[in-house]
């Protein structure tokens, strides 16, 4: 479907062109569009781990201080066969976590300064072998694929609007000495304006719904990890508790959010659009292991 929508978007916004400018501007604004789709994914996939770190402030795990942080990761590492990820805090004070990276040769595992601070040894063991978990699904890999795509339909969705209205604008009289067409053209625009709003919203609905799915599996693959579904379950209301405090808490990119072990989005208006199970039902869950 993603690309599906691309594709019709590009078709349909250069047949705007066409219609408005010229064909040969048409096919120049294809070639455009075609560099840009495969450098702008080429470039996200390969960097998806420093973007994602850089959008959090995050900072290498280095020292003394962290030691114990950098020798839980590593004997959840080899408790889940994979080889160590570079590991990174991010300056916060509220309990989360979250893994990036596009292969677990090349993965990424963060956790917040509220973490370190507020968990004890066995609750920070299940989080790093919930993030692991998606790292050895390859989660990490299909939220930074879907991240990209969302952002791919966005820009497409953008641009095609915004070409309606400089086409009405200045693209008024090449299209009135043209003639003809105009039937088919008022079909294409009113198709494109319509993807073009549905398109991305459909994009994050599914997103959302494949998101909550894998939050239960790595819930699961952590316990298979540790042995032990009580430290998830502790952590987990942990997280409950801090997140309900009226304190102010730290401000999460969208395109983020969806990696974290808990969803650290503010607009909870309707459970549709949150990229988590609620944390009471993975508690019953993990209860029921």
């Amino acid at each position: 479907f993603i690309f599906s929508a691309l594709g019709v978007m590009t078709l349909v916004f250069s047949a705007v062109i066409a219609r408005f400018y010229s064909v040969g501007l048409m096919f120049l604004f294809l070639m455009f569009m075609s560099v840009f789709n495969i450098g702008y994914i080429l470039y996200t996939y390969y960097n998806s781990d420093k973007i994602a770190l850089s959008s959090v402030s995050a900072y290498k795990a280095e020292g003394t201080r962290y030691q114990q942080l950098t020798n839980v990761v590593e004997e959840m590492a080899i408790a889940g066969g994979l080889p160590k990820p570079r590991v990174y805090v991010m300056p916060s004070k509220d309990i989360n976590a979250f893994a990036t990276g596009r292969d677990p040769q090349h993965s990424v595992v963060c956790i917040t300064e509220g973490a370190i601070e507020k968990l004890n040894r066995a609750e920070l063991q299940s989080v790093i072998a919930h993030e692991l978990t998606h790292i050895r699904n390859y989660d990490i890999r299909f939220v930074t694929f879907i991240a990209v795509m969302v952002g791919l339909v966005s820009i497409m969705s953008q641009m095609f609007l915004r070409s309606l209205w400089y086409g009405s604008m200045f693209g008024g009289r090449g299209s009135d000495r043209r003639g003809g067409g105009g039937g088919l053209m008022i079909i294409l625009m009113i198709a494109g304006v319509i993807l073009s709003i549905l398109a991305p919203l459909i994009v994050k609905l599914v997103q959302l719904a494949i998101s909550r799915k894998r939050e239960y599996m790595a819930d699961a693959g952590a316990v298979e990890l540790t042995r032990y579904p009580q430290g998830l379950i502790d952590a987990l209301r942990k997280i409950q508790a801090d997140y309900a405090q009226p304190t102010k808490h730290t401000d999460v990119n969208s395109a983020v959010a969806p990696m974290f072990l808990a969803d650290p989005s503010k607009s909870r208006f309707m459970a549709l659009f949150e990229t988590h199970p609620p944390v009471q039902d993975r508690i019953k869950a993990l209860e029921a292991m």
